[in-house]
């Protein structure tokens, strides 16, 4: 299946190398607040029946209690619980809300891990019909106490609602289009909090050709909520450059799991605090981050061979992918500004 409501749904190797590193146990409790057809919560059940020796108890939370999810279109969620209903998950209580807008209002429930990609597309919008039966198209923002920022991007409230989800000391890894790590305006700040109120320490930056929509250019943004503290709680951002000299197709050329070995390595799961560079994987201090322009995070440093040999380009239908992309995503936006002055 492609994707709807603007979503692309996740490749499952990049799933499992998330889902790897991220290493999910007996008795935790994990969300996904844009759950799709339940990849994450599918995998990171599987994981953790696989990683440990379960009791009693043990199995029946994993069954009933561990996984929960909200997707918003109504024919996907009742995928996502066929699927999960298959793999013996869930009993009288459905483990996933369909039809829900996740970000309407604050989540009532925290979790120990948020596993997620949010449905891609800078702009949320309703459409209104008037009196004469005209459509028009409405920017939607969301207004909520727990945000630190108000904004009509999608993606932006999708990133300040997983934080919410969140119990203290929880940890998320969230799939995130570049404008979330470079956007100004809301962006700049919500990413300022972000980095001063949680522990943000890896982004994976992901290659192009791996999802339905050619030409997507996506993240992986790994981080934990932290209590208060009068002291910014990220000191090192850890980047791993998938992206560069990396290109994948759907079908000639598809990513594997075995492709994100390194990073998994790399990632040190069993220690994060005891990692060591690499040519792909370099660190940035808190206050280097902070000193960039609108503190982006969009952050490389590996020269591209693309652009010296005409020979590695990608695929032409991936370039006129990327291209048609980029024209509809700046369409959209006008669409959106010219709504906004007609009214």
């Amino acid at each position: 299946m492609k994707g709807g409501a603007g979503q692309y749904f996740t490749p499952r190797p990049l799933i499992k190398a998330i889902v790897d590193v991220m290493r999910p146990s007996p008795g935790q409790t994990i969300h996904d607040p844009a759950c799709g057809t339940g990849g994450f919560l599918l995998i990171a059940h599987d994981y953790v029946g696989e990683h440990h020796e379960l009791d009693r108890g043990q199995k029946k939370h994993l069954k009933l209690k561990a996984l929960t999810g909200n997707e918003l279109v109504d024919s996907v969620a009742r995928l996502c619980v066929m699927n999960l209903y298959l793999h013996g998950i869930g009993g009288d209580d459905c483990p996933i809300q369909g039809g829900v807008d996740s970000l309407a209002q604050k989540p009532g429930v925290a979790h120990d891990m948020v596993l997620t990609n949010p449905p891609f597309g800078k702009k949320s919008s309703i459409t209104v019909i008037n009196e004469e039966g005209e459509e028009s198209k409405e920017a939607l923002t969301y207004v909520r106490d727990d945000f630190w920022a108000t904004t009509s991007n999608k993606q932006l409230n999708f990133l300040q609602h997983v934080k919410s989800c969140l119990k203290i000391h929880g940890r998320a890894a969230i799939v995130a289009p570049d404008n979330v790590l470079f956007e100004g305006g809301a962006g700049e700040t919500i990413r300022r909090e972000l980095l001063k109120q949680c522990d943000v320490h890896t982004l994976l930056r992901l290659p192009t050709g791996i999802f339905y929509a050619q030409g997507v250019k996506a993240n992986v943004l790994f981080f934990d909520r932290k209590p208060a503290s009068e002291a910014p709680w990220t000191k090192t951002l850890w980047v791993y450059d998938f992206r560069t000299n990396e290109h994948f197709t759907l079908k000639t050329n598809p990513l594997k799991r075995e492709n994100l070995d390194d990073f998994v390595a790399r990632y040190n799961p069993e220690n994060r605090h005891q990692r060591k560079e690499s040519e792909r994987f370099k660190h940035f201090a808190y206050e280097d981050l902070l000193k960039r322009d609108k503190v982006s995070l969009d952050i490389f440093w590996l020269k591209d061979e693309s652009l010296e040999d005409s020979a590695n380009l990608p695929d032409p239908d991936v370039i006129a992918a990327e291209i048609a992309e980029d024209l509809q995503a700046a369409l959209d936006q006008f669409v959106l500004i010219a709504a906004d002055v007609r009214k």
